[in-house]
């Protein structure tokens, strides 16, 4: 079944998501690491071990198992209540990234989404396309010149524009490359059509993003956080 720019399709249980464009050649095994052999090399960066980076002639995926976090996490990794295909967290996260790219947000482009549903619970992975050439904030901070930081400032700042909300932006979801800023991880996101731009969450993401900042970075962060925030409210060009 098609619908737009998805393919909609369900084997042995498995039920998926395909962006059109990777249909004819989809395989139920792409969201196996195994399957991938020596293309696959865990993610390391800011991830719980459920992320791995795909290898392939000319192109780069990556491939994320949905986990959870927190003291949930010791009792149940990897499933989740199945209350309805609706509330499955990789079709919604693959959705809100088609909206995001059409909006021109800079985010990564779906590949597929799956889960399988078994016993009242399910399991799920979604693949992306790679940011190539892309690091996560975090893990370059000490090398960001006062620019770069007006420029994620920027970069969030149309996120919030387009009322995108992100369950969890901190330092290690916030890609820099050569091209520009890049938002990652937007499991349990959505778009708020009612918030305006002083929704209390808006800033709570802020504050959340600052927290997450201290935690790796030692000297200088209230300088740098004025160069982010000129950014978002647009008194300082971005770097390109």
């Amino acid at each position: 079944m098609s619908s737009g720019d998805e393919v909609r399709v369900q084997i042995n249980g498995i039920t998926t998501l395909v962006a059109a464009e990777y249909a004819g050649d989809f395989n139920t095994n792409w969201f196996d690491p195994a399957f991938w052999g020596k293309k696959a090399a865990p993610v390391s960066a800011g991830g719980r071990g459920s992320a791995w980076f795909i290898e392939l002639p000319g192109q780069s995926w990556v491939l994320r198992q949905y986990q959870r976090g927190g003291l949930v996490r010791k009792l149940v990794r990897s499933r989740y209540l199945y209350t309805g295909e609706k509330r499955v967290r990789s079709f919604a996260e693959f959705r809100l990234l088609q909206r995001m790219v059409a909006k021109g947000l800079p985010v990564p482009v779906p590949v597929a989404a799956m889960y399988n549903a078994k016993n009242g619970w399910y399991s799920a992975s979604i693949v992306l396309e790679r940011l190539g050439g892309a690091s996560p904030m975090g893990s370059i901070i000490e090398q960001l010149k006062d620019s770069d930081w007006a420029s994620i400032g920027h970069t969030i700042r149309e996120f919030h524009d387009q009322n995108v909300f992100h369950a969890d932006l901190n330092c290690f979801n916030i890609l820099i490359g050569v091209s520009g800023v890049y938002v990652i991880d937007f499991d349990k996101g959505y778009i708020d059509p009612k918030a305006d731009q002083d929704a209390p969450w808006k800033h709570s993401q802020l504050t959340r993003l600052k927290r997450s900042l201290r935690k790796v970075l030692t000297n200088n962060l209230d300088k740098r956080w004025r160069s982010l925030m000129q950014g978002y409210q647009g008194n300082s060009p971005r770097s390109h």
